[in-house]
Protein backbone atom coordinates (compact mmCIF):
# COMPACT_ATOMS: atom_id res chain seq x y z
CA UNK A 1 0.00 0.00 0.00
CA UNK A 2 1.29 3.64 -0.94
CA UNK A 3 2.50 5.96 1.99
CA UNK A 4 1.03 9.24 1.89
CA UNK A 5 3.80 10.73 4.21
CA UNK A 6 6.29 9.02 1.48
CA UNK A 7 4.99 10.43 -1.05
CA UNK A 8 4.67 13.74 -0.08
CA UNK A 9 8.51 13.80 0.95
CA UNK A 10 9.39 12.78 -2.34
CA UNK A 11 7.28 15.33 -3.84
CA UNK A 12 8.72 17.99 -1.72
CA UNK A 13 11.87 16.91 -2.81
CA UNK A 14 11.61 17.06 -6.25
CA UNK A 15 10.13 20.46 -5.70
CA UNK A 16 7.14 19.82 -7.02
CA UNK A 17 4.20 21.91 -5.64
CA UNK A 18 1.33 20.33 -8.78
CA UNK A 19 0.08 17.26 -9.46
CA UNK A 20 -0.33 16.09 -12.44
CA UNK A 21 -2.75 13.01 -11.88
CA UNK A 22 -5.07 13.33 -7.99
CA UNK A 23 -7.46 10.70 -8.99
CA UNK A 24 -5.30 7.77 -8.78
CA UNK A 25 -4.03 9.82 -5.31
CA UNK A 26 -7.32 10.10 -4.43
CA UNK A 27 -8.84 6.36 -5.01
CA UNK A 28 -5.65 5.12 -3.26
CA UNK A 29 -6.58 7.42 -0.13
CA UNK A 30 -10.18 5.85 -0.01
CA UNK A 31 -8.57 2.68 0.97
CA UNK A 32 -6.15 4.04 3.50
CA UNK A 33 -9.46 6.06 4.98
CA UNK A 34 -11.22 2.87 5.13
CA UNK A 35 -8.36 0.87 6.54
CA UNK A 36 -8.15 3.75 9.39
CA UNK A 37 -9.26 2.57 12.96
CA UNK A 38 -8.74 5.82 15.08
CA UNK A 39 -9.83 9.67 14.37
CA UNK A 40 -6.24 10.26 14.29
CA UNK A 41 -5.73 8.12 11.76
CA UNK A 42 -7.79 9.65 9.15
CA UNK A 43 -7.49 13.36 9.72
CA UNK A 44 -3.42 12.25 9.35
CA UNK A 45 -4.00 10.28 6.13
CA UNK A 46 -6.33 13.78 4.91
CA UNK A 47 -3.49 16.01 5.60
CA UNK A 48 -0.60 13.96 4.15
CA UNK A 49 -2.65 13.59 1.07
CA UNK A 50 -3.26 16.98 0.63
CA UNK A 51 -0.23 18.27 -0.13
CA UNK A 52 0.01 16.59 -3.15
CA UNK A 53 -3.17 16.24 -3.89
CA UNK A 54 -4.45 19.47 -4.08
CA UNK A 55 -2.57 21.97 -6.60
CA UNK A 56 -0.41 25.29 -5.18
CA UNK A 57 -0.18 23.77 -1.51
CA UNK A 58 2.65 24.34 0.75
CA UNK A 59 0.92 23.66 4.12
CA UNK A 60 -1.78 21.54 5.18
CA UNK A 61 -3.55 21.73 9.01
CA UNK A 62 -6.90 20.38 10.42
CA UNK A 63 -8.80 22.77 12.60
CA UNK A 64 -11.23 21.08 14.90
CA UNK A 65 -13.66 23.01 16.85
CA UNK A 66 -15.90 21.39 19.58
CA UNK A 67 -18.85 22.09 20.97
CA UNK A 68 -17.79 24.23 23.62
CA UNK A 69 -16.07 26.28 21.16
CA UNK A 70 -12.92 25.83 21.64
CA UNK A 71 -10.55 24.81 18.78
CA UNK A 72 -6.93 22.90 17.87
CA UNK A 73 -4.85 21.76 15.55
CA UNK A 74 -4.24 18.38 16.12
CA UNK A 75 -2.30 17.59 12.66
CA UNK A 76 -0.29 19.89 10.36
CA UNK A 77 2.33 19.11 7.76
CA UNK A 78 5.19 22.07 8.56
CA UNK A 79 5.63 23.83 12.15
CA UNK A 80 4.49 27.25 10.11
CA UNK A 81 0.84 25.55 9.53
CA UNK A 82 0.18 24.67 13.03
CA UNK A 83 1.31 28.51 13.52
CA UNK A 84 -0.36 29.69 11.00
CA UNK A 85 -3.48 28.29 12.85
CA UNK A 86 -2.78 29.22 16.35
CA UNK A 87 -2.37 33.07 14.90
CA UNK A 88 -6.08 32.82 13.41
CA UNK A 89 -6.92 31.23 17.07
CA UNK A 90 -5.40 34.04 19.10
CA UNK A 91 -7.23 36.40 17.13
CA UNK A 92 -10.32 35.11 16.96
CA UNK A 93 -11.16 35.00 13.45
CA UNK A 94 -9.43 33.80 9.96
CA UNK A 95 -10.44 31.22 7.29
CA UNK A 96 -9.99 28.14 9.61
CA UNK A 97 -11.98 29.65 11.88
CA UNK A 98 -15.00 30.74 9.86
CA UNK A 99 -14.99 26.88 8.12
CA UNK A 100 -14.98 25.05 11.10
CA UNK A 101 -17.87 27.14 12.51
CA UNK A 102 -21.00 24.68 11.92
CA UNK A 103 -22.84 28.03 10.56
CA UNK A 104 -19.77 28.92 8.44
CA UNK A 105 -19.01 28.89 4.75
CA UNK A 106 -18.26 26.01 2.96
CA UNK A 107 -14.85 27.15 2.19
CA UNK A 108 -12.98 30.07 2.63
CA UNK A 109 -10.45 31.35 -0.30
CA UNK A 110 -8.01 34.25 -0.23
CA UNK A 111 -6.10 34.07 -3.40
CA UNK A 112 -3.98 37.45 -2.11
CA UNK A 113 -3.56 38.06 1.84
CA UNK A 114 -2.00 41.14 0.81
CA UNK A 115 -4.97 42.75 0.32
CA UNK A 116 -7.84 40.39 2.17
CA UNK A 117 -9.50 42.55 4.78
CA UNK A 118 -11.72 39.74 6.33
CA UNK A 119 -8.93 38.48 8.45
CA UNK A 120 -6.40 41.57 8.84
CA UNK A 121 -4.52 40.11 11.76
CA UNK A 122 -4.38 37.03 10.18
CA UNK A 123 -3.36 38.08 6.80
CA UNK A 124 -0.75 40.19 8.47
CA UNK A 125 1.19 37.28 10.11
CA UNK A 126 0.89 35.14 6.77
CA UNK A 127 2.07 37.30 4.85
CA UNK A 128 5.12 38.20 7.72
CA UNK A 129 5.92 34.57 7.74
CA UNK A 130 6.28 34.60 3.84
CA UNK A 131 2.62 33.17 2.44
CA UNK A 132 0.25 34.68 0.04
CA UNK A 133 -2.52 32.34 -0.41
CA UNK A 134 -4.97 29.89 1.82
CA UNK A 135 -8.17 27.90 1.51
CA UNK A 136 -10.06 26.57 3.92
CA UNK A 137 -12.57 23.77 3.12
CA UNK A 138 -14.91 22.94 5.20
CA UNK A 139 -15.66 19.02 6.56
CA UNK A 140 -19.47 18.02 6.50
CA UNK A 141 -19.73 14.95 9.13
CA UNK A 142 -23.21 13.89 9.81
CA UNK A 143 -24.81 15.25 12.92
CA UNK A 144 -24.04 13.74 15.78
CA UNK A 145 -21.68 11.36 13.93
CA UNK A 146 -18.51 13.22 15.46
CA UNK A 147 -18.02 15.43 18.62
CA UNK A 148 -16.40 18.48 16.67
CA UNK A 149 -17.08 20.11 13.49
CA UNK A 150 -13.73 21.19 11.04
CA UNK A 151 -12.00 22.11 8.30
CA UNK A 152 -8.98 20.97 5.72
CA UNK A 153 -6.49 24.05 5.45
CA UNK A 154 -3.90 24.45 2.48
CA UNK A 155 -1.24 27.49 2.98
CA UNK A 156 0.72 28.77 -0.63
CA UNK A 157 3.85 30.76 -0.93
CA UNK A 158 2.14 32.38 -3.98
CA UNK A 159 0.13 34.89 -4.21
CA UNK A 160 -3.29 33.19 -6.91
CA UNK A 161 -2.42 29.80 -5.87
CA UNK A 162 -5.84 28.21 -5.74
CA UNK A 163 -7.98 27.55 -8.69
CA UNK A 164 -11.62 26.07 -9.15
CA UNK A 165 -9.07 22.85 -9.49
CA UNK A 166 -7.66 23.36 -6.02
CA UNK A 167 -10.71 23.68 -4.31
CA UNK A 168 -12.85 21.22 -6.05
CA UNK A 169 -10.12 18.65 -4.67
CA UNK A 170 -10.00 20.07 -1.51
CA UNK A 171 -13.76 19.78 -1.19
CA UNK A 172 -13.73 15.99 -2.01
CA UNK A 173 -11.02 15.47 0.19
CA UNK A 174 -12.98 16.67 3.08
CA UNK A 175 -15.79 14.68 1.87
CA UNK A 176 -13.77 11.93 2.22
CA UNK A 177 -12.23 12.59 5.68
CA UNK A 178 -15.97 13.39 6.53
CA UNK A 179 -17.42 10.16 5.76
CA UNK A 180 -14.27 8.27 7.34
CA UNK A 181 -14.43 9.93 10.67
CA UNK A 182 -18.42 8.82 10.79
CA UNK A 183 -17.45 5.29 9.85
CA UNK A 184 -14.77 5.62 12.68
CA UNK A 185 -17.14 7.09 15.04
CA UNK A 186 -19.77 4.51 14.08
CA UNK A 187 -17.01 1.35 14.64
CA UNK A 188 -15.85 2.93 18.19
CA UNK A 189 -19.81 3.46 19.41
CA UNK A 190 -20.20 -0.61 18.36
CA UNK A 191 -17.29 -1.44 20.08
CA UNK A 192 -18.33 0.25 22.87
CA UNK A 193 -22.10 -1.61 22.60
CA UNK A 194 -20.35 -4.64 22.63
CA UNK A 195 -17.90 -3.93 25.69
CA UNK A 196 -21.32 -2.77 27.43
CA UNK A 197 -22.89 -5.75 26.72
CA UNK A 198 -20.08 -8.30 27.90
CA UNK A 199 -20.22 -6.08 31.13
CA UNK A 200 -23.44 -6.95 31.85
CA UNK A 201 -23.22 -10.68 31.45
CA UNK A 202 -20.90 -10.86 32.86
CA UNK A 203 -22.60 -9.00 35.61
CA UNK A 204 -25.69 -11.40 35.11
CA UNK A 205 -23.61 -14.34 35.46
CA UNK A 206 -21.65 -13.24 38.78
CA UNK A 207 -24.67 -12.37 40.39
CA UNK A 208 -26.41 -15.83 39.63
CA UNK A 209 -22.98 -17.59 40.78
CA UNK A 210 -23.37 -15.77 43.66
CA UNK A 211 -26.88 -16.52 44.54
CA UNK A 212 -26.26 -19.92 44.35
CA UNK A 213 -23.31 -19.98 46.61
CA UNK A 214 -25.58 -17.51 49.05
CA UNK A 215 -27.95 -20.70 48.80
CA UNK A 216 -25.53 -23.11 49.24
CA UNK A 217 -24.09 -21.37 52.82
CA UNK A 218 -27.74 -20.64 53.91
CA UNK A 219 -28.50 -24.81 53.40
CA UNK A 220 -25.24 -25.62 55.36
CA UNK A 221 -25.10 -23.44 57.49
CA UNK A 222 -28.85 -22.28 58.57
CA UNK A 223 -28.20 -18.98 57.98
CA UNK A 224 -30.44 -15.98 56.36
CA UNK A 225 -29.57 -14.74 52.77
CA UNK A 226 -28.48 -11.63 54.48
CA UNK A 227 -26.11 -13.34 56.56
CA UNK A 228 -25.17 -16.19 54.16
CA UNK A 229 -23.94 -12.99 51.91
CA UNK A 230 -22.18 -11.21 54.67
CA UNK A 231 -20.00 -14.64 55.39
CA UNK A 232 -18.83 -14.88 51.80
CA UNK A 233 -18.38 -10.21 51.83
CA UNK A 234 -15.80 -11.30 54.46
CA UNK A 235 -14.18 -13.76 53.00
CA UNK A 236 -13.51 -12.17 50.01
CA UNK A 237 -11.62 -9.15 51.97
CA UNK A 238 -9.80 -11.40 54.51
CA UNK A 239 -8.98 -13.71 51.87
CA UNK A 240 -8.09 -11.20 49.09
CA UNK A 241 -9.95 -13.22 46.11
CA UNK A 242 -12.69 -11.28 44.53
CA UNK A 243 -16.31 -12.42 45.44
CA UNK A 244 -17.85 -13.94 41.90
CA UNK A 245 -14.53 -16.39 42.35
CA UNK A 246 -14.97 -17.29 46.04
CA UNK A 247 -18.60 -17.80 44.77
CA UNK A 248 -17.22 -20.57 42.07
CA UNK A 249 -15.08 -22.61 44.18
CA UNK A 250 -18.03 -23.05 46.46
CA UNK A 251 -20.61 -23.97 43.68
CA UNK A 252 -17.63 -26.34 42.78
CA UNK A 253 -17.14 -27.38 46.29
CA UNK A 254 -20.14 -26.83 48.47
CA UNK A 255 -18.60 -28.43 51.19
CA UNK A 256 -16.20 -25.14 51.65
CA UNK A 257 -19.08 -24.12 53.23
CA UNK A 258 -18.24 -25.52 56.42
CA UNK A 259 -15.08 -23.96 56.76
CA UNK A 260 -16.05 -20.36 55.97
Amino acid sequence: MTDLGGIYENDRQRGHSDVEEPLPALKELTGLLLAAETIEGVLARVVAAARFVVPGTDLVSMTLRYDDGSVETPVGIGKEAVALDQAQYQAGSGPCLDSADPAGPAYALSNDLSGETRWPAFAANAIAEGYQSVLSTALLPNPGSVPFSGALNVYSTRTGAFDDSARDLAFVLATHASLALALVRTRQDLADAERIGANLREAVDSRTIIGQATGILMARRHLTAEQAFEVLRQTSQNRNIKLARLAVLLNDAPNIADRL
